[in-house]
């Protein structure tokens, strides 16, 4: 059972960033490798959820972490409130038809999840809906996996509630980020406790296991994330498809 508050936010201590930026460099030089041979073979999916709190980096990580990879081979979508058709729909419609094909990389910020946490903290479903929906979600992403050869990677962003405000007062006091200053993450901050909470649930029930990702160091967050997603594909022997002799 796993437990946020019992699990560190922060680098380990036994590694040097010089170090890690120098490694993290190299993966993603590799990973850059991997996503055009992943593109040119066309038989496995890479689907990647960057979850977590208000200022947890994910936009920052899939900059840093994908700058390597070709655009042609990726699709990058940012979940915000659903529009009034997609309102309309089961909530896993809207992301149902932005799951990744074979050959691609598809980024979330934010995702399916999104549907068992904002509403859940805020009361709009009940537990009921809450257990009814990740079941769905289980079997959503096991559907991907099984049926479509998808490599699913979630990553729970983990972000202390110092470095939050800190990151969240950046957005106030550099004029460069003041773009992303929302009132509202404010708002979201006090329920803070709320969000630990169904994190954890749906952590704690899903299928396919979450990687929880320290970010309070940007450096160590993206060596973390990059080096994830480069094993696992490592573990595919990606080939280019032979050539066809005339």
């Amino acid at each position: 059972m796993i437990k946020l508050s019992k699990i560190s936010t922060d680098a380990p201590d036994n590694v040097r960033e010089k170090d890690i930026k120098n490694e993290t460099e190299d993966l993603v030089k590799r990973l850059g490798d991997l996503q055009e041979r992943l593109y040119a073979e066309k038989k496995h999916a890479v689907l990647v959820v960057l979850q977590g709190m208000d200022a947890s980096g994910k936009d920052g990580a899939a900059h840093k972490v994908f700058d390597n990879c070709r655009i042609t081979g990726m699709t990058y979508h940012a979940f915000k409130k659903p529009t009034e058709e997609e309102f309309a729909h089961d909530f896993l419609w809207r992301i149902h038809k932005v799951a990744p094909e074979k050959g691609m990389i598809a980024i979330f910020n934010r995702s399916h999840y999104e549907d068992i946490l904002i509403q859940r903290v805020h009361g709009w479903i009940d537990e009921k809906r809450v257990e009814q929906r990740m079941r769905a979600i289980n079997a959503f992403e096991e559907l991907l996996a099984f049926d479509n050869n998808t490599q699913i990677f979630k990553f729970y962003m983990h972000i202390s509630k110092d470095e939050q405000e800190v990151q969240l007062r950046q957005r106030t006091d550099d004029p460069e980020k003041y773009w992303k200053h929302n009132p509202g993450d404010w708002e979201e901050r006090k329920l803070w406790d709320k969000y630990m909470e169904a994190y954890e649930y749906a952590i704690n029930n899903s299928s396919i296991p979450w990687h929880i990702c320290p970010v309070d160091r940007r450096w160590y967050r993206d060596y973390f994330i990059a080096k994830t997603i480069v094993e696992a594909l490592e573990k595919l022997h990606l080939e280019y498809p032979a050539t066809i002799k005339s």
